[in-house]
């Protein structure tokens, strides 16, 4: 397609200007600082695309799958870019710390921005009390702390992180910052090992590295497609939080500029992190080897005689889920600010310190992972897979809310109402509607897996219940503010 063609359907897409909508206006974003800076942007979006779920549940979905994990890290790696690169066209029509619910209420209403921000809640409510569920479990790997109650050790988590939100947006920032550093540089190292092995052929537990380790252990499907589909919905899950870098674009200065730099750099990360990591640790050692609650990283170094591997990579298992923790606080402040000036959260949510911080949202939040330390009391042992499902089930409805808001903005703009930026979602409509179908198929998936993912499918209805009740109880606080 010639240049001119290409600005004539530029110009065909922009709306003119007599026909343009005044620009939404949101109360939620008043009061903000711009403290972040590039680096916390881009460590944010490293961050949001790297947690636990790679660290530490690669090695069980790997004994399970096999090599066509790579797969499901790929397939559910596009759809989380497409997410969030659609949310980056959004925020450059309008960047808001409300991010996708303040977006829900420009172009689904009130109820849509209600049930949008929370299901988000639900999402970080629950991954909160996972969070620190999994700090206080990985603390006692060391003998020191075995001695230390769990929900103890639980609560001074939560209470650390908490301090650091409650104080400014820029120590929010550099925490998320070092601990990204920390994430990716222990990636980094261990494939330049992983990587090492498998030029030199170094043999591992008696197998010698190679291509040959996945074709000669049954190949890159050794149980068939399904075990591969089961997982989906564990992946998806370890992408999390890449929605975050949207949030936090209400407090950064010349989002323009820094967001598209940001989101494209997720998909690179993305092949790289997972797919190449996947990919990597099938060809070091059979996919066998690898166990649940075992990082895939500990087994390769344990089995090669490094020193420590298993309390190195502890750390920094221990450090994605403090970084999780820390994300969800932060994230559900400004979602609740922007819905409590609507009406549609509490209040006291929508209070901002002298700081410029939301601590009435954080607070909440806070309350319910203290929910999650008295979960850790009573059943210590369940208390994560109980809870993980949930905020499964949060993510997907998020995910879903993004793409139907970024649809309807598309049909908007084809109508002039709107204009588009010139970053944007590529294929729209289909590229919104293909995912909605996806995650749509994810229920699907978990509800075949059986047993607890089951049993949330199966909790929908009493959630969906929730939210018509509490859409009719605070429907009257919306109405008046409008």
């Amino acid at each position: 397609m010639s240049e001119q063609s290409l600005r004539q359907d530029e110009r065909r897409q922009e709306p003119h200007p007599k026909t343009q909508s005044p620009a939404h206006v949101d109360a939620g974003d008043a009061g903000y600082s711009k403290s972040l800076k590039a680096r916390h942007v881009n460590m944010i979006a490293i961050g949001g695309a790297i947690g636990t779920g790679l660290f530490l549940g690669a090695g069980g979905r790997l004994h399970n799958a096999g090599p066509s994990l790579f797969i499901a890290y790929a397939v559910c790696g596009v759809f989380a870019f497409l997410v969030v690169r659609a949310l980056g066209e959004l925020v450059l029509h309008r960047p808001s710390s409300g991010a996708f619910v303040s977006y829900a209420r420009e172009f689904l209403g009130e109820k849509g921005a209600f049930v949008a921000g929370w299901m988000y809640f639900l999402n970080w409510a629950t991954t909160g009390i996972a969070d620190i569920t999994a700090v206080a479990t990985y603390t006692h790997y060391w003998g020191m702390f075995t001695d230390i109650p769990q929900w103890v050790i639980a609560l001074i988590a939560l209470a650390v992180v908490l301090a650091v939100n409650l104080i400014s947006v820029k120590f929010f920032g550099e925490m998320e910052f070092w601990f990204a550093i920390i994430k990716v540089g222990a990636l980094v190292t261990f494939m330049a090992i992983g990587i090492f092995l498998l030029v030199t052929r170094h043999p591992i537990d008696g197998n010698t590295p190679g291509p040959g380790m996945i074709f000669d252990h049954g190949g890159v499907f050794p149980h068939g497609v399904l075990p591969m589909l089961l997982v989906v919905q564990g992946v998806v899950f370890a992408y999390a939080s890449v929605e975050l870098v949207g949030v936090a674009a209400g407090e950064t200065e010349n989002p323009e500029k820094i967001m598209p730099k940001a989101i494209n750099s997720i998909m690179w990360r993305v092949a790289l992190f997972y797919v190449g990591s996947v990919v990597l640790l099938s060809m070091l050692m059979p996919y066998t080897s690898y166990a649940d609650g075992q990082s895939p990283f500990v087994t390769v170094l344990s089995n090669i005689g490094v020193p420590s591997a298993g309390a190195v990579m502890n750390l920094v298992v221990l450090t994605a889920a403090m970084s999780s923790l820390n994300s969800g606080l932060y994230s559900t402040g400004r979602i609740l600010r922007s819905m409590a000036k609507s009406g549609s959260a509490p209040r006291f949510t929508g209070v901002m310190s002298r700081t410029h911080v939301p601590y009435g949202g954080i607070l909440l939040t806070a309350f319910f992972c203290v929910l999650g330390v008295v979960l850790n009391y009573a059943a210590p042992s369940k208390a994560f897979e109980i809870v993980l499902n949930f905020a499964a089930i949060g993510i997907l409805s998020t995910w879903a809310m993004i793409m139907l808001c970024h649809l309807v903005f598309w049909r908007k703009a084809k109508a002039g109402l709107v204009r588009r930026p010139g970053y944007r979602l590529p294929g729209s409509p289909f590229t919104e509607i293909i995912t909605i179908a996806f995650l749509t198929s994810v229920l699907v998936l978990m509800w075949a897996d059986g047993g607890p993912s089951r049993l949330t499918v199966m909790a929908l209805p009493a959630i969906v219940l929730a939210l018509v009740l509490g859409w009719f109880g605070v429907r009257g606080r919306v109405n008046g503010r409008r």
